[in-house]
């Protein structure tokens, strides 16, 4: 009965009974007004008060976003940015546009992908562009920041290893200008390269700058806003030092990266990111039960959040867990139902590393036409986006398909072989290394050469100082030693 009053109401006395709403909400119960600005910003919308109501919409999308409520922050964002594009430019308007515009960047990356996301950061660098040439320029100096961080991010995400490198480039160049004014930017800068540098293949470079990130790290309590701010950024350093032959340190790193994550990271956003790295140097270390588990909990997280990307990525590493312990037809189902979800967010990042193990996985199914169509384009995927991290495995993996095969084709494997390794020194990927070493030794010992296979890896193994516990270098131990 109360609906069907309300709709009888002409527009403009319908309009003044929202305005009294507002008007008690605020006067009456000031509590309730400043703890629900949507409901607030409802009554104001409806009452005409659309400049009123286009902050609160805005100040609901960032509390929204304070509690990861993720979907509710973009709808909330996007009204305040659909009623301020309504109203006469002022500086003060441009300034809340700017603001809403760049915090939409975050959600939008966990919730519907790249291209949205792109869009919305090119959208934000415009309108900071456009505010700086009427001498407005915007008086949070993170907020160019932020938006060109969330531009990279997207060609990170959509891995192009030119624009992505270019971008990181940029974003340090800021950072440097501002190092004394705030070292968080400068740490986020050198892990913008740093990430870069690893997703490329230059391992030795993105330590470097990951180094360089975590010296402010070295006093942490002299720095504990910078902890609680940024340590969970500098996440995938775990990765560089697994790559380059520390497992036992990655591992380490892992745990701390993540124990910061829960303890005082920024919220359930870096939290999951958190997990997600930590999984992948699971996986990496052979350590599957803790995979499953990190995997499991990122996703049912991701799940309450409405984070698709972070459930996206939680459902690949579990497909690769499947992969990685024997059940390849759990691993090809799931695989090909998720890489297409995950290229309809137009995300590319990691594909060479997914389609690997998928062509593998069909490999041992007896799916060769596949097995090769999915190993030609994870190679192809290196080459075009020289997101290079992965290469030495996809060509070892390549290998290790030719002699899956009825009449194995060892000469093939060879060259895949000696590719891996090529691939593996040139970028000093010592665990890589190993992996092709032991490929090529096993390959090796089955044609007789046994002394070669033991002078190949021989050398590999004893440059290792840890992680000798880790299963591939207790499959390496176990191989020399049947050679010797």
């Amino acid at each position: 009965m109360q609906d069907t009053a309300y709709g009888t109401l002409l527009r403009q006395p319908r309009r003044a009974l929202h305005a009294r709403i507002a008007d008690t909400l605020e006067k009456q119960f000031p509590d309730i007004a400043e703890g629900q600005p949507d409901l607030l910003a409802r009554h104001c919308t409806e009452a005409g008060l659309i400049d009123k109501a286009a902050g609160l919409w805005g100040k609901a999308g960032l509390r929204s976003l304070k509690r990861s409520a993720l979907v509710e922050a973009i709808e909330q964002l996007r009204r305040a940015l659909g009623q301020i594009a309504t109203l006469p430019g002022t500086p003060a308007l441009r300034g809340e546009e700017i603001r809403f515009q760049v915090a939409l960047l975050n959600p939008l990356m966990q919730v519907k992908g790249a291209p949205e996301t792109k869009t919305a950061a090119e959208r934000a660098l415009l309108l900071i562009e456009q505010a700086e040439a009427l001498g407005e320029p915007p008086k949070d100096p993170l907020l160019p920041f932020r938006a060109l961080y969330g531009l990279w991010l997207t060609n990170v995400t959509a891995f192009n290893g030119d624009l992505a490198r270019e971008g990181a480039a940029q974003i340090l160049a800021i950072a440097e200008k501002q190092r004394d004014r705030d070292k968080g930017m400068l740490m986020l800068g050198h892990r913008c390269v740093a990430y870069v540098f690893g997703l490329t293949g230059n391992f030795v470079e993105a330590r470097v700058h990951y180094d360089q990130a975590i010296a402010p790290l070295d006093d942490p309590v002299e720095h504990r806003p910078l902890v609680t701010r940024f340590a969970h950024e500098l996440r995938f350093r775990s990765l560089i030092l697994w790559f380059l032959g520390y497992p036992e340190a990655g591992l380490a790193y892992t745990d701390q990266a993540l124990k910061e994550a829960r303890e005082t990271g920024p919220g359930p956003a870096s939290l999951m990111a958190a997990m997600d790295i930590a999984c992948f140097n699971q996986l990496f270390s052979g350590n599957y039960a803790t995979a499953k588990a990190l995997s499991d909990e990122q996703i049912a997280l991701a799940e309450e959040k409405g984070a698709i990307f972070w459930k996206t990525q939680g459902l690949l590493k579990r497909a690769n867990l499947l992969a990685l312990t024997g059940n390849a037809s759990g691993a090809v189902s799931m695989f090909t139902s998720l890489i297409p979800v995950y290229r309809s967010m137009g995300i590319t990042v990691s594909l060479p590393w997914y389609l690997s193990l998928l062509a593998r996985a069909c490999g041992e199914l007896g799916q060769f036409e596949e097995a090769w169509s999915y190993i030609r384009e994870a190679i192809t995927a290196v080459e075009t986006t020289k997101e290079r991290w992965y290469e030495a495995e996809a060509h070892r993996i390549a290998g290790e398909i030719a002699l899956m095969l009825p009449e194995p084709d060892a000469a093939k494997a060879e060259a895949c072989f000696e590719r891996a390794l090529a691939v593996a020194r040139a970028q000093q990927a010592k665990s890589f290394e190993l992996r092709a070493a032991m490929s090529m030794a096993r390959l090796w010992r089955d044609q007789g050469k046994r002394d070669e296979a033991r002078e190949l890896l021989a050398p590999v193994y004893g440059w290792f100082t840890e992680g000798f516990d880790t299963p591939d270098l207790k499959q390496a131990k176990a191989l020399l030693d049947e050679l010797a």
